[in-house]
């Protein structure tokens, strides 16, 4: 039996599949969200962790994607301050890649494209005795630094999902669109309970794939559309050290091939370093960090730190899949990080919008395009609502997290520091739904590792979709990097044995 016809269905759980969920619901249509696995647990929690201009971008001309994400770097800082923080990034001068002049320019168009207001502008920096400077070789003597953002990619993803949903959108997590036709004016789309095997079909005025590194298996083999345009899948991989350095600046390096790649202070004790962009050519249900990659950001890295950093350092490798447009550019690193919207159409017939490329940075815009696109097949349309809004548990000031932080602190005193902190940067406001009532740990309920609390983990699973262990552990917490090996199979026997992974299927 088909239920109700919603506005637009949309293929894929990402970023942008939820971006345009929650700007599509906030304008009063009705939305329906099919994810095959979890959110974000394609390309979207395979980041850089990063909300940037794209720096490097300028010497491939690409001056309008650098604006546009240059504005965006401060309206998304503006949304969700909890999980957006300011980051000041060093540049260290090396005389055998770009010229001083060269990086001068690009800093000064960095600093002015967009309109900054809140970061600060970029500057030089002497590296010798400087906390900067310690943990670089000694041929490093000046350098630059500039201001982008640090991002929580999974959970941003995961905000929209929430925010999406709190106006009226259908999100379904573990399904599988396997189908989509055009029938009696609608898409007619069958879609596939993958825990259960449940089959459930809902109609849709409207059809978005924003399926990522799928985006050509959904046109290919599940819409009865064909993919007017070429993809290029470019693979990013990184890997995850133990602190290199103390202090919370981040770093950019000029590689000898002309790639650049970062070292990133991540999740306090860590130091996130990527990425590779390589071509890929294979399924982006089986794409991981090989070997290779892992010695190159090894070696890489190992060019400008003092003290070497080998694979055995390792502690966590992550790789996603980009969708890019295939623009024809002869590296994969050249080719264009902008989106391209594919809208086909047939008169009298409902139509369908293909998403290529895209950064998480313009994921916002991107959803606000896609509506445009879309305008003339709505019906009534409200106008952009986005660009002034909060996303959940962002509703303070853009430098208010401290202060949320000691509130907490002293409203639930009986709380570890550390885990309070956390909650803070993870929640926002929202920590309250979970810390509310608590007068001491006990009322935390299970302690399963790593500042892990069993009210946490019934949080999440109750608002925010998680299903499995890796749900909490690598993309809602990141708590992977903390439980050892015992501790995290203790843990997946216990959501085994408490939460049996079910999903509500509609018929």
């Amino acid at each position: 039996m088909v239920a109700t016809i919603y506005d637009i269905a949309i293929i894929g759980g990402g970023i942008n599949g939820c971006g345009i969920a929650r700007d599509a619901a906030g304008r009063g249509l009705s939305v329906y969200l099919a994810e095959k696995g979890d959110l974000a647990s394609g390309t979207s929690s395979s980041s850089t962790k990063l909300i940037h201009g794209g720096l490097r971008y300028l010497e491939h001309y690409e001056f309008r994607l650098v604006r546009e994400s240059l504005v965006e770097r401060e309206v998304l800082l503006r949304m969700a301050p909890h999980i957006i923080s300011p980051l000041r990034f060093v540049l260290p001068h090396n005389s055998e890649q770009r010229p001083v002049w060269l990086i001068r320019l690009g800093l000064f168009l960095y600093d002015h494209l967009g309109g900054r207001k809140l970061l600060p502008s970029s500057n030089y920096v002497d590296l010798r005795g400087s906390a900067v400077g310690r943990p670089l070789r000694e041929k490093f003597i000046r350098g630059f630094e500039y201001s982008d953002c640090s991002v929580d990619d999974a959970r941003l993803v995961v905000l929209n999902a929430i925010d999406a949903a709190d106006r009226g959108a259908d999100i379904h997590v573990r399904t599988d669109v396997t189908s989509a036709r055009r029938e009696g004016g609608v898409w007619l789309i069958t879609a596939t309970d993958t825990l259960t095997g449940a089959e459930h079909t809902i109609t849709a005025r409207m059809l978005v794939n924003a399926a990522g590194p799928w985006v050509a298996d959904v046109t290919g083999n599940r819409i009865e559309t064909p993919l007017a345009l070429k993809t290029r899948l470019v693979k990013g991989s990184h890997i995850v050290v133990p602190a290199i350095f103390d202090h919370g600046r981040a770093y950019i390096f000029q590689n000898a091939d002309n790639r650049i790649i970062f070292a990133i202070p991540y999740e306090r004790d860590f130091t996130l370093i990527g990425t590779t962009d390589v071509d890929f050519d294979g399924s982006p249900d089986e794409v991981n960090a090989s070997a290779e990659e892992v010695a190159y950001l090894c070696s890489a890295a190992s060019e400008y730190f003092r003290e070497p950093i080998t694979a055995d350092d390792v502690v966590w490798s992550y790789s996603g899949v980009r969708p890019l447009f295939d623009d024809g550019s002869g590296t994969a690193q050249e080719a264009t990080r902008d989106y391209v919207l594919d809208l086909q159409i047939k008169e009298g017939e409902p139509p369908v919008l293909n998403i290529f490329g895209g950064k998480i940075t313009t994921y916002r815009r991107l959803a606000e395009e896609v509506l445009e696109k879309l305008k003339p097949y709505c019906g009534v349309f409200t106008r952009k609502w986005t660009a002034q809004s909060s996303l959940p548990g962002g509703d303070f000031a853009v430098d208010g997290l401290p202060a949320l932080t000691i509130d907490l602190q002293n409203t639930y005193p009986s709380v570890d520091e550390r885990v309070i902190q956390r909650y803070a940067r993870s929640y926002g406001t929202r920590a309250r739904d979970i810390l509310g009532g608590v007068t001491g740990e006990d009322d935390l309920g299970r302690h399963f590792g790593g500042g892990l609390y069993q009210r946490e983990v019934e949080y999440l699973i109750d608002k925010e979709w998680a299903i499995s262990a890796e749900d909490i552990l690598w993309r809602r917490t990141k708590l992977g990097l903390r439980l050892n090996k015992k501790e995290t199979a203790v843990f997946e026997q216990w959501m085994s044995d408490n939460h049996p992974a079910q999903i509500q299927s509609e018929t």
